[in-house]
């Protein structure tokens, strides 16, 4: 697995890019949620914020525009909020990757593990066509499992997954993603 070299000041991966201190500074964390030891990472202050919202949508977007990303996949549910701006501004389509029984017809599913059980992932049948390119998003990455779900799914349907792509990576976990050898683009690591 390829990922992104970053230098690192204060907590924050840098890259050079000035916006990434905001995007930073505007994720909450609310510690013992959902449950006691988990310091969640919480982007709805981040999606209140405009200009770190822009930002974050915008580097993406900086990123994917010339790869020739033909689907944007979106993993539920907060890939959502940033793959359909990413999608438009890059002329791709945007695919919703859900869980089971939120899609209307026929559906193909990808079971993975979880730390604390198993989840689904589900896609529309013919929403990817053989040979189309795909960003898979979604907010944070700790372990990868349901990344690489969702690298399985597109890939069952002929799809060539160009890279995943998170707002956020958990560091002390990094070498448990398991991401079927495709690159993973993180903008932040957290406060943990």
């Amino acid at each position: 697995m390829r990922e992104e070299m970053l230098e690192r000041e204060n907590g924050v991966e840098l890259r050079g890019d000035p916006r990434l201190q905001g995007i930073y500074e505007a994720i909450r964390v609310v510690p013992h949620f959902p449950k006691a030891g988990i310091m969640f990472q919480d982007i709805t202050t981040l999606l209140l914020d405009h200009k770190a919202f822009k930002d974050t949508v915008d580097i993406f977007i900086d990123r994917y525009r010339d790869m020739n990303i033909t689907v944007v996949a979106g993993v539920e549910a907060r890939g959502f909020m940033f793959g359909p701006s990413i999608a438009l501004a890059i002329g791709a389509k945007f695919v919703p990757l859900r869980k089971p029984k939120k899609l209307p017809g026929e559906v193909i599913s990808e079971d993975y593990v979880l730390e604390y059980g198993t989840d689904c992932l589900q896609m529309h049948v013919e929403a990817v066509q053989p040979g189309e390119r795909a960003l898979i998003i979604d907010d944070l990455v700790a372990t990868g499992g349901t990344l690489s779900a969702a690298i399985r799914l597109l890939e069952r349907v002929g799809a060539e997954v160009v890279e995943c792509a998170c707002v956020i990576g958990l560091p002390e976990i990094k070498e448990e993603r398991r991401l079927s050898g495709k690159p993973l683009y993180v903008l932040v690591e957290p406060r943990l």
